[in-house]
């Protein structure tokens, strides 16, 4: 159960405040009084303008519909000062293509992919695919910040150094693999005391019993604040933006039957194009203040 603290954010509701933050930022103008007043550093580019920018690739604007990338990131409170660690933005980067160049001038956007030395096929894929996106497009992504995700054995970064820490979808691999405990200790670890734990994860039944191993994908939202919890994080808020009432996550292939995977092929797949993707939970923890 949610605890009677949280607060449970709309879409149209962080939308809202967004463009009264953007409208605001467009207001403000520099005034003297017969003296001339050093202008301002340039504001940094706005997440409505980089959502639309022409720096996204075509199948990462595609996804927006399901993923909502302006509600998720103003729910979370990315700032264009924040320093930003993502956990395994991999070789699509779809939040890279906007975290980078919006945080590029005034803050960092830290990449944590797999080890360089990693072992593993699927490793190796996203490391160097990610490598020849970033260099093909030196303008937005120079300034990214490497760093490896090797939960238990490397730290993401220096103890409190990071204002934010993302991870989108990751949480069933965790569990999978026995490294959710040591995953979640890592960010707590590298975050500064106050700062932000934001997740998204394929939402499960309340009413079913948690797979450990989570083999469909799906993580009980619950048991997610559980894990976060026994770390030392606090919920702060809750968002429905990625909700969808049409996933009934009883699926062959799991969470992989659908859109964008659609594992099974063709079979049924304008039954699972209506779906669309799943259903996701977004939560935002934090350190506490009094935490080292």
């Amino acid at each position: 159960m949610v605890p009677a603290t949280t607060h449970i954010v709309s879409r149209s509701a962080v939308s809202g405040l967004a463009a009264v933050a953007v409208a605001l930022l467009g207001a403000v103008a520099t005034q003297g009084f017969g003296v001339t007043v050093a202008s301002a550093q340039a504001a940094p580019p706005s997440l409505p303008s980089l959502i639309a920018g022409p720096q996204r690739s075509p199948a990462n604007v595609a996804r927006d519909p399901y993923r909502h990338p302006l509600d998720d990131l103003t729910f979370f409170g990315v700032q264009p000062t924040s320093t930003v660690i993502e956990i395994l933005p991999g070789g699509v980067g779809y939040w890279t293509e906007i975290l980078a160049p919006y945080l590029k001038d005034h803050g960092r956007y830290i990449a944590a992919n797999p080890a360089k030395d990693a072992t593993s096929d699927e490793a190796k894929r996203e490391n160097a695919a990610f490598t020849a996106k970033v260099a093909a497009d030196p303008t937005d992504y120079a300034k990214i910040e490497p760093a490896e995700f090797v939960p238990g054995s490397r730290p993401l970064g220096p103890d409190g150094s990071a204002d934010m820490v993302l991870t989108f979808r990751n949480i069933h691999n965790w569990m999978a693999n026995g490294t959710v405990d040591a995953a979640f200790a890592s960010f707590f670890r590298v975050l500064k005391p106050g700062g932000v734990l934001g997740v998204e994860e394929h939402r499960a039944n309340p009413d079913q019993p948690q797979d450990p191993q989570a083999k469909s994908g799906y993580v009980r939202q619950d048991y997610a604040i559980s894990l976060a919890e026994k770390a030392g994080f606090r919920l702060a808020a809750s968002s429905e933006a990625n909700a969808n009432p049409k996933d009934t996550k009883d699926y062959p292939a799991g969470v992989w039957t659908l859109p964008p995977t659609y594992r099974l092929k063709d079979q049924d797949r304008a039954k699972y194009a209506a779906i669309g993707e799943s259903d996701r939970f977004l939560l935002k923890f934090v350190k506490p203040l009094s935490a080292p």
